[in-house]
């Protein structure tokens, strides 16, 4: 496959302009070459216990990265950091067999399970690109510019597009070396310039991770994505130890050409770029088909469609009475620092305001995302968002932007008495079985962002639709209160900003679907790209997609799939 990369969006944070500092060479351009073992980015975590709080650490992707005795701050748990550059915060279960937590390295929290095997000593698996598989393409590119602000600058680009890329900062030069950090990752660069090469390295911490030697182009980039063929199939799905019971689509009365005719569509490219199609009837498990390398076990970036998450967030708060009410005011949750924003409309802000994106801040241009978490941007996010002005009164009008949720966020994380990602995964990822995801953090890179963002496998995130449809049970266990259910699939606004205006819940949007002259209605989790989550109360269904179409214009193929060819195989 031949593609050829679209900067534009990277160069948008920087000038490109002649260098303020005079190299002997012009090192501006792509720079190629190929990554010698496709997985050295699946690494093993051992940890040992020798006494008390005192353990011996081991990382290795199969060779030995980082070996080091460590002390925990904590005694009835593990926390402890490398370097300060990569955190851990891990607590035995009750039988004392397994650590889960979390390991945080830049902007992402990675939920880990460490199994005990023995003579106090744990291992488990820890995928820092997300894939379990290893690379699908070894290709790498670094794009390397001058910029009048920090000299030069430089921008790695991985030939295997599942990785959601990379987001490259505090760029120094000493000697002949460039020094960089991927914020997403927490991975370190060191690019060594010579004559006629660049001698790329990744870092751990300080440890070597892979490196390789690149080349200058001027023919653009061209990668070879190399993905594993999946099996595609209407059969019965897989039956995995995760909580869901598999079931044939005959069973349920699913029309098997349709589906058929999807999977056609997707292997000839009529339909692109989608990564996984799932659909759930009757609290089973019916379809399940991965595709461009993608399979069960590797969580999807999200992005916004983890906003419903965080809107679960919020109701198991109240349930828990961390939070009163959705009638209780944004400014009774923010820090003193920043009350000097509060005025007279802006006091009139309540978490019911926050949930349903009417909060009257202006979120399409001072409090939108692209702007608040702009690098050049000085200020926190909270700060740029707050700071932003009115303009609606609060309740009044709804328009869709990433600050509400963020701000719900930031309310909770203010009335908890624990970690946020802590508090998460103990009242609804765990009850759910969710065990492989991954915690989007905020500009603080400590508490999750609940703007979106988060990785989830495609067979959780239909747990979590499920989850939604049977009124907050999974598998006879309340996780979320029925009450909060219902109130969230409410259809309490009107979004204004977007093409057709869709009636809008907490944080959960309402569609209706024509099909065979029955009405079918809707109520979705949607993320860019095409990532979607469809609870279909009339059929006892839910259905999840995901997708890559970031900037293709095709981000809501994924509404094309359930319409054309989904709902025609459910629907007489």
């Amino acid at each position: 496959m031949r593609r050829y990369l679209n900067i534009l969006v990277f160069l948008s944070l920087t000038a490109i302009i002649s260098c303020a500092q005079d190299y002997e060479q012009d090192y501006q351009g792509e720079w190629v070459g190929f990554l010698p073992d496709k997985y050295s980015f699946n690494f093993t975590v051992n940890l040992e216990r020798s006494e008390g709080n005192k353990y011996h650490l081991k990382i290795s992707n199969g060779k030995t990265l980082i070996e080091e005795d460590i002390v925990s701050s904590g005694e009835d748990h593990l926390q402890f950091n490398i370097d300060q550059q990569l955190f851990f915060n891990l607590e035995y279960n009750q039988s004392m067999q397994a650590l889960t937590g979390f390991i945080r390295s830049g902007r992402l929290l990675y939920h880990v399970s460490l199994a005990n095997n023995g003579d106090n000593q744990f291992a488990g698996d820890w995928n820092p690109f997300m894939f379990n598989n290893g690379l699908q393409s070894r290709d790498i590119m670094l794009y390397v510019e001058a910029t009048e602000t920090v000299g030069l600058a430089a921008y790695p680009f991985f030939g295997d597009q599942r990785f959601r890329g990379t987001w490259t900062s505090g760029f120094r030069m000493m000697e002949d070396t460039l020094f960089f950090r991927d914020s997403n990752t927490g991975f370190n660069f060191r690019a060594n310039l010579l004559k006629n090469s660049i001698e790329l390295e990744i870092l751990l911490t300080d440890a070597l991770v892979s490196k390789t030697s690149l080349t200058h182009t001027d023919d653009g980039w061209e990668y070879q994505s190399n993905p594993e063929e999946q099996p595609q199939i209407t059969d019965t799905p897989v039956q995995l130890d995760d909580g869901w019971t598999s079931a044939n689509i005959a069973e349920h009365g699913i029309d098997e050409s349709e589906l058929l005719r999807l999977l056609d569509s997707i292997r000839s490219k009529t339909l692109v770029n989608t990564h996984s199609v799932l659909i759930a009837k009757d609290n089973k498990l019916v379809f399940e088909n991965y595709f461009e390398g993608f399979n069960a076990h590797i969580p999807h970036d999200l992005r916004s469609a983890s906003k419903s998450i965080s809107s679960a967030m919020i109701g198991i708060a109240m349930e828990d009475k961390y939070l009163q009410s959705v009638d209780e005011r944004l400014y009774d949750f923010i820090p003193r620092e920043y009350q000097y924003t509060k005025d007279s409309v802006k006091s009139r802000i309540r978490l019911r305001d926050l949930l349903t994106m009417s909060s009257g801040l202006d979120v399409n241009n001072l409090a939108q995302e692209d702007y608040y978490q702009n690098p050049a941007n000085p200020k926190s996010w909270l700060q740029t968002v707050l700071e932003a002005p009115m303009v609606k009164e609060p309740g009044t009008y709804a328009d869709y932007g990433s600050a509400n949720p963020f701000l719900l966020g930031i309310c909770l994380k203010e009335r908890l008495n624990k970690p946020m990602e802590m508090y998460m995964d103990e009242k609804l990822f765990a009850p759910l079985g969710i065990s492989n995801y991954i915690n989007q953090t905020d500009d603080s890179e400590i508490h999750p962002y609940f703007g979106g963002g988060m990785l989830l496998t495609p067979r959780d995130l239909l747990k979590f639709g499920q989850l939604y449809l049977d009124k907050g049970k999974w598998h006879g266990k309340q996780v979320i209160s029925e009450d909060w259910v219902t109130e969230s699939f409410d259809k309490h606004v009107q979004l204004q900003d977007v093409r057709d205006k869709n009636l809008y819940g907490y944080l959960w949007w309402h569609d209706t679907y024509l099909i065979r002259g029955k009405a079918i209605e809707t109520i979705e989790a949607r993320g860019a790209g095409g990532q979607f989550i469809f609870v279909i109360p009339s059929l006892d269904s839910v259905v999840v997609i995901t997708s890559g179409n970031f900037r293709n214009g095709k981000g809501n193929q994924a509404r094309d799939i359930l319409k054309d060819y989904l709902l025609p195989a459910m629907v007489d």
